[in-house]
């Protein structure tokens, strides 16, 4: 199987609507959505054109598709939350909120792999590159597989701890990277990082035409083009 995983889309339909037909041509046998997939200017439109996959799409829940889990938030991320979960049916709202955490796959080439959000068995735990080896042992002390791909910090990255290779896939909709664009894996033969380039100012003018919260600082963070940016935690949204 090769599986194209898509994580944090956050509601960027334009994002994921650049993608799909790069994973498409890739020749993907599953897409598998790495979770906080609505969350975002446009979470019914999200969710809707990722589930006309039918039985070609796998969805794993991130922090943010507990839509209406609001303890510990800031205000400006309570507001957006209730924006969301306005537009979405109650029917949808269960469905986020009852997603597994991780979800183990065999990937040609590469074997059984575990897809979680932030890390095995949470939506919330995060992992970076800068993760010092102790934690990172804590986080992956009842993980079988040797491959584990997760999101959360919307920062690709790849790094190995003993046998366990560590990989995360990058945000697809509110990258923290250099470049705008929006991130993705494709998971078989190998584990390749990818960028799908698109049309960034026409995706500010529909989010800004959605009256979303928090419209423009997601202007701004999809405009950004920031050499520091590689290795550091987009807080906001792995938050939001």
């Amino acid at each position: 199987m090769r599986v194209a995983a898509l994580y944090d889309i956050h509601g960027n339909l334009p994002a994921l609507e650049a993608v799909l037909p790069e994973v498409e041509a890739a020749g993907a046998d599953l897409v598998l959505v790495g979770g906080d997939v609505a969350s975002g200017p446009m979470p019914v439109e999200t969710l809707a054109r990722l589930q006309e996959l039918g039985d070609r799409v796998r969805f794993i829940r991130g922090n943010a598709d507990r839509v209406l889990d609001l303890e510990g938030l800031d205000d400006p991320f309570v507001q957006a939350r209730r924006w969301v979960a306005e537009r979405l049916e109650d029917d949808q709202l269960d469905f986020l909120a009852g997603l597994p955490v991780d979800a183990v796959l065999d990937v040609d080439g590469v074997g059984r792999v575990r897809f979680c959000h932030g890390a095995p068995g949470s939506d919330e735990e995060g992992i970076t590159s800068l993760t010092s080896d102790e934690r990172l042992a804590g986080l992956l002390e009842e993980v079988d597989e040797r491959v584990v791909v997760c999101g959360h910090t919307h920062v690709q990255f790849d790094r190995r701890l003993g046998e366990v290779r560590v990989v995360n896939a990058g945000s697809v909709g509110f990258p923290w990277e250099a470049q705008p664009g929006a991130y993705w894996l494709l998971a078989g033969p190998e584990l390749t990082f990818q960028r799908t380039a698109y049309d960034v100012d026409e995706a500010v003018r529909r989010i800004r035409a959605t009256g979303h919260p928090q419209t423009e600082w997601a202007a701004g963070q999809l405009l950004a083009v920031d050499p520091s940016r590689p290795g550091r935690m987009s807080a906001r949204l792995a938050d939001g």
